[in-house]
């Protein structure tokens, strides 16, 4: 009869301190992950913001440009349309798109407001004019919008220029 060799008996499995060391390291892993995925979901956030006001500045601009008046009395002929409104609220919360034509101003769509957490600096002038037949913007110069994200303090500039260039 043969005897086995107490080598060959040792239990099969994980101690605790493997698994501890194991769960410690998934966890720490996780963490970093989780903390680099949040800072970019945040940036993301502000970049999209940052890109739906571009639009809809350009989209204002473009209406002006090319003379697309609103159904509305204050703009149905005889009235002439002067050009399109972007006006940023005070509180910087949201902005909204107004058609400016002789009969008076019509907005064009609703308020937008911007996601929580995400404000937009009011620039000078406020609203901001742009003209029909590709006569610019009622900016001398040029002016900066600020798109800031209060809880990472990250922010995006949007430059309007005189000649109604939006960058």
């Amino acid at each position: 009869m043969q005897l086995q060799s107490h080598q060959s008996m040792s239990p099969k499995g994980y101690t605790l301190v493997e698994i501890l060391v194991a769960l410690t390291v998934i966890g720490i892993l996780f963490g970093a992950g989780f903390v680099g995925y949040r800072d970019f979901s945040r940036r993301q956030a502000l970049a999209g913001a940052a890109k739906i006001i571009q639009g809809d500045m350009r989209k204002a601009q473009q209406n002006a440009l090319s003379g697309i008046k609103p159904s509305d009395p204050k703009c149905n002929d005889p009235q002439t349309l002067i050009g399109y409104y972007f006006y940023v609220e005070p509180a910087g919360s949201g902005y909204n798109v107004q058609a400016n034509c002789s009969g008076g101003q019509v907005q064009v769509g609703n308020d937008i407001s911007l996601p929580e957490g995400i404000t937009i600096s009011v620039p000078t002038p406020n609203p901001i004019l742009f003209q029909v037949l590709g006569l610019g913007t009622n900016i001398s110069g040029s002016t900066t919008l600020t798109v800031t994200q209060a809880l990472t303090g990250y922010s995006a500039t949007i430059t309007i220029g005189s000649g109604g260039d939006i960058k």
